[in-house]
């Protein structure tokens, strides 16, 4: 690693702590091992070779795993406090997952939770560079260390105020004329993309932009505009969801690791948590609940 950073044997060395004979020895009996040059020495115009630039993301892999396993196993020596980072999209329904937490805590008591939150694609970034250990979002694609394990599909739905004109009408007569009419409301973590929305006529453009979930369920409430939100969202006493089936879209939320990289016993025991729920069976009872009858989820 450091190596490829500096091109520079005596100032890598340096950075190892080592002598520079002791680390020139080092390279060539890993290129030796590898079957050709990493490095090509040019005087002060040394550079990766082709295979060296090839090695370099597997090498920075095989390092970062090791330091991961060196830092858990020390921490379990001194017996430190284990820690599960868990980075979670904003859109994502934190009740869904809370009899899953509240199992983890019943097992590791000492546990401390850090949970992180942002758009899905922050997640991602999160995820990568490893300050989470899992991420739970919309599912993930087109990095191939990623691994996925698809919790639910759910459909997005219009989201109103509890005594909006809207919640009068007959779901079935509410098509995507009327809706158009409507002032939007968007938090600024909302995953929908102004394409997915193109074809159903639908612009965000003018839409008020809003910042903290509280504010957007206080603005719908007050009957400010309407929101288009997963199905499984802001299910509250002040808000009503009307299904769009007219409008067609579906998010699929999945959890999601990296391919190799250890993983703590408190994580793998979230894993499996996680894989063993019934989902659809989660989802059925979060999107039944209505204002005024049954249990608040929120």
């Amino acid at each position: 690693m450091a190596l490829s950073q500096t091109l520079n044997f005596t100032r890598a060395a340096e950075e190892c702590n080592i002598t520079q004979p002791a680390f020139t020895r080092a390279i060539k009996a890993l290129e030796e091992e590898l079957g050709g040059e990493l490095i090509r020495r040019e005087g002060k115009l040394s550079h990766l070779t082709d295979l060296g630039h090839r090695m370099l993301p597997l090498l920075r892999q095989c390092y970062d795993s090791a330091i991961t396993a060196k830092a858990l196993a020390s921490s379990l020596k001194v017996g430190a406090a284990a820690t599960l980072m868990l980075g979670i999209s904003s859109s994502v329904d934190l009740s869904m997952l809370v009899p899953a937490l509240m199992e983890m805590f019943r097992h590791f008591p000492g546990l401390q939770l850090k949970l992180r939150r942002g758009k899905s694609e922050e997640i991602a970034e999160l995820l990568k560079s490893g300050e989470v250990d899992l991420a739970i979002c919309d599912e993930l694609h087109g990095w191939e260390r990623l691994e996925r394990w698809p919790m639910l599909t759910e459909s997005y739905d219009l989201v109103v105020g509890v005594d909006h004109p809207l919640t009068r009408r007959n779901a079935e007569k509410l098509d995507l004329q009327v809706v158009r009419r409507e002032r939007f409301l968007v938090h600024r973590d909302c995953e929908l993309q102004p394409d997915q929305l193109d074809r159903s006529g639908i612009s965000f453009d003018t839409a008020h932009k809003i910042d903290c979930v509280r504010d957007l369920e206080a603005m719908l409430a007050a009957h400010f505009g309407v929101a288009i939100l997963p199905e499984s969202s802001m299910r509250t006493g002040r808000t009503r969801h009307i299904a769009l089936t007219e409008l067609g879209l579906r998010r699929t939320i999945a959890l999601h690791g990296v391919v190799g990289r250890p993983r703590g016993r408190e994580a793998g025991a979230l894993l499996n948590l996680v894989r063993a729920t019934d989902w659809c069976a989660v989802l059925a009872k979060v999107s039944s609940y209505q204002p005024g009858g049954g249990d608040q989820v929120v």
